[in-house]
């Protein structure tokens, strides 16, 4: 989940993508921000560029360790969403309309992230299905989405919303805008097994219309071509690993375990992803390598998905504390994907870490953080359990906003 989300503007404001659909990292917390950060949101980084993204990350990962967000917090996400429907990714005067001149833009992939925490959150019924039918009307011919309304499909942002209509139960392989449908789309950018880069996904094509193997784009293509979201819990384990294959009908599982193969080969040497960001390439990709994590564990490749894991688990820490809340969120879903105890992460308590970044949950977790056991509620409203909360998800991806738009990765 992952983070992906334009590296144009990121880097125009030197911040580093954190991970999935497209949501950019959250930036060092003495950064100064270039606008106030409203009191309900997560991080303290100028929010302009993934302030929806990094808040339904967020929630995200407090749901699904059983926290009840508090209000403000939750409010906060509602209240960014433009009047028909979509969420940008930040809105820092809502009454202001969007789209008009001057007004927020929504995009996609802000908008399939929010849906996704508000499915997980419940009673936000009204607002997830006009978030969808935003979503609908962006949907390309070609079966896909781009990062906003009429632009090129590309695999991340497909990728994020197929999460957001899988986890409000609708079936997106019934979503054709045109000609193709999501997973035609994320068939078309998959490359043949015995292309350099086979099994990966790429992101768009290039100048030349060639597909070049991108390694976020892949992250987010598994979760995509699976119909899930960025959260998924631990499955059933398979057994081998993942090998490209070119045989038989042309199928979104297969799509899935070739992508998973490409992953598994990447990982296997260092254990994490590269960077693509210019400048950065002989750096980590954190944010990317927690996306692969996620994906090869939701497609039961769960061997493959410890090696990585187990190099975040030494590694991350730090980028984590100096990215926000975004980063906990990433590293906690993935955690959570091989089943795993976030408050026990290579000596970081990525829960209380999180939940240090913004408003304390209202709720009690099923365990708290001190004793690992469930605690009761002083007010008497019982006891907040809430276990594999499956919401589809992420990035991803999952997926951080860097990710999702940045140049093609061989």
């Amino acid at each position: 989940m992952n983070v992906r989300r334009s590296a144009a503007a990121l880097a125009a404001i030197g911040v580093l993508a954190a991970a999935a659909p497209a949501t950019a990292a959250d930036t060092s917390p003495s950064a100064s921000p270039k606008v106030a950060v409203p009191s309900g949101l997560f991080g303290k980084s100028d929010p302009t560029y993934d302030g929806v993204w990094r808040q339904s990350l967020a929630l995200l990962a407090q749901r699904t360790l059983g926290y009840r967000p508090a209000a403000s917090a939750v409010d906060w996400l509602v209240g960014q969403q433009c009047a028909k429907g979509g969420f940008a990714a930040f809105r820092a005067d809502t009454a202001k309309p969007c789209e008009g001149k001057g007004g927020a833009q929504p995009d996609t992939n802000s908008t399939a992230a929010a849906v996704q925490a508000l499915q997980a959150l419940g009673g936000h019924g009204a607002e997830i299905r006009k978030a969808l039918v935003w979503l609908k009307n962006a949907q390309n011919e070609d079966g896909g989405w781009g990062y906003t309304p009429g632009s090129p499909s590309d695999t991340n942002s497909t990728s994020v919303v197929i999460g957001a209509f899988a986890g409000a139960d609708e079936d997106p392989g019934k979503l054709r805008a045109g000609k193709g449908t999501p997973y035609d789309l994320l068939s078309a950018r998959a490359l043949a097994c015995d292309e350099d880069g086979g099994g990966a996904l790429a992101y768009q094509p290039d100048k030349k219309g060639r597909l070049v193997a991108n390694a976020d784009a892949t992250a987010a293509g598994v979760l995509g071509a699976l119909g899930k979201g960025f959260v998924n819990g631990p499955g059933k384990a398979r057994d081998k690993a993942p090998v490209c294959s070119s045989s038989g009908r042309a199928t979104e599982t297969r799509v899935a375990d070739n992508a998973a193969a490409y992953l598994t080969h990447a990982v296997a040497g260092s254990g994490h992803l590269k960077s693509a960001l210019p400048g950065a390439e002989d750096q980590p990709d954190y944010g990317n390598t927690a996306d692969t994590v996620v994906a090869l564990a939701a497609d039961g490749w769960n061997t493959q998905a410890k090696k990585p894991y187990g190099w975040l688990e030494k590694n991350a820490a730090g980028w984590a504390r100096q990215s926000g809340p975004a980063a906990y969120a990433q590293l906690i879903l993935a955690a959570h994907a091989l089943g795993a105890d976030a408050r026990h992460f290579g000596g970081t308590d990525l829960v209380r870490s999180l939940n240090a970044t913004g408003p304390a949950p209202r709720g009690t977790a099923a365990h708290t953080e001190e004793s690992g056991k469930r605690a009761e509620d002083d007010s008497n409203t019982g006891v907040w359990w809430i276990v594999g909360v499956g919401l589809v998800a992420g990035i991803g991806i999952g997926f951080l906003l860097s990710g999702r738009r940045k140049k093609q990765q061989p």
